[in-house]
This record gives structure tokens, C-alpha cells and sequence, in this order.
């Protein structure tokens, strides 16, 4: 019985020198935008026994969500948009998932009420969304797909300062490059955690602010 061949085991020309026909009607509002997570303890990433384990990633780890890249506990990024949701889960011990997002914490409790949800079985959580793009500190390279980091809870406070720091900078948004870094505390109760620090680096390149621009342009519209 002869082989069947389905894939090309080489990168044929048409994958190079394609135009991309067939996407002429996928827009920004069609795709995915990735998500970077930092991991903590319970994670399921770090969990060896878990479908999501990561090897070798630890607590404290940026990880994007769609490609599972592990960068680290420290990433270089241009902070492009800022946005507030109000973000509806299943609790945990209810099943977990996410139901959906709103622009307000009265919007998420009326959908919960609309749709005859046992509201205690759901949490409503305030969250602030940086939309940053990542550049290699061993390239130089600027990454062209952006991703969101999510901040809530204990990290508002330091979305809130980020923020501050960036009004206080002058320019646009996207005009600095900043250190974003996994930074170890503890709550109340002194149990440990990662939230994030972050570190003003200084006037991006006029090539980075040419890209950065372009991509605030196109997720503005």
C-alpha cells in the first residue's frame, strides 16, 4: 500500500509567496487577541497531573494563553490601550468558566438576573486590560501580534499606578518602553503570591512608535 502524502514535509513557495486570499473579510473583530497569564501556585500550568501543564514552567511565569510560549518572569512591552471590563465567572467549585464580559458591574448583574442564574453560584470581577506588544530583549525585535494582560484584584492597584505613570510621562501611550516583572508579596492571611512590577525604560524607537501607533489605529476604529 503506498504512503499517503497529506502535508508538505518542507515549506512549499505558495506558503512564502501566498497574498493570503480567502482572508480578504477577517478583521481585528474576527480574531482572538492572546491573553498573557502569570502563573501562581495553584495554576494549572505548573500542575504535572493537569491537561494544561507546561513543562518547565513555574510560579511567577508570563505565559500567552493561545501559543503557550513561557517568557519568563520578565517581559519588555509597549503598553498600547487601556480598557475596564466587568468580567463574569462560574465559581470554581461550581464548574469555573467564563460567561461572559461588560462594561459594567450593573450590565454583568442584570445579565445574571436576565438569564435566571443563581447569582452566588458567579462572580463579578472588575478588570483592567492593557493591551501591550513585546519586544525581545536578546533581538531587539518588535513582536506584530499583541496580547492582553488582564489585571484584577490585587493588581488593579498596580494598574491604577501604571497608568499614573504613563499619564506622568507625556507623549502618547505607546511613546515609552516599560519592564514588566513578576514581583513576590502576600496577603493578610501571609499566604504568597506574583503581582507585577513595572519600570518606566524610556522613549520607544521611532520604527517601535511607527508600529505602535498603527496597531492603537487599528484596534480604535
Amino acid at each position: 500500500m503506498n504512503d499517503v502524502v497529506l502535508v508538505s514535509k518542507s515549506v512549499p513557495a505558495h506558503a512564502n509567496k501566498g497574498e493570503g486570499l480567502g482572508n480578504e473579510f477577517v478583521t481585528t473583530d474576527h480574531l482572538q487577541t492572546p491573553r498573557v497569564k502569570q502563573l501562581q501556585q495553584l495554576s494549572n500550568e505548573v500542575d504535572e497531573n493537569h491537561s494544561e501543564y507546561i513543562s518547565s514552567a513555574k510560579p511567577g511565569d508570563f505565559i500567552n494563553t493561545i501559543t503557550r510560549e513561557n517568557y519568563g518572569k520578565d517581559m519588555y512591552v509597549i503598553n498600547i490601550k487601556f480598557t475596564e471590563e466587568f468580567v463574569i465567572w462560574r465559581k470554581r467549585e461550581k464548574g469555573g468558566g467564563l460567561v461572559g464580559t461588560f462594561k459594567t458591574n450593573i450590565e454583568a448583574l442584570d445579565h445574571l438576573k436576565g438569564q435566571d442564574l443563581p447569582v452566588d453560584d458567579y462572580d463579578i470581577i472588575q478588570t483592567q486590560s492593557h493591551l501591550l506588544l513585546r519586544k525581545d530583549a536578546e533581538t531587539g525585535e518588535l513582536s506584530p501580534q499583541p496580547f492582553l494582560f488582564d489585571c484584577s484584584s490585587s493588581k488593579l492597584r498596580v494598574s491604577r499606578e501604571w497608568n499614573t505613570q504613563l499619564k506622568l510621562a507625556g507623549g502618547d501611550r505607546f511613546s515609552s518602553l516599560w519592564k514588566m516583572s513578576s514581583a513576590q508579596t502576600q496577603n493578610r492571611a501571609s499566604q504568597k503570591f506574583y503581582n507585577i512590577a513595572v519600570e518606566n525604560q524610556g522613549w520607544v524607537t521611532d520604527d517601535d512608535y511607527k508600529a505602535a501607533k498603527a496597531l492603537y489605529t487599528s484596534v480604535s476604529k
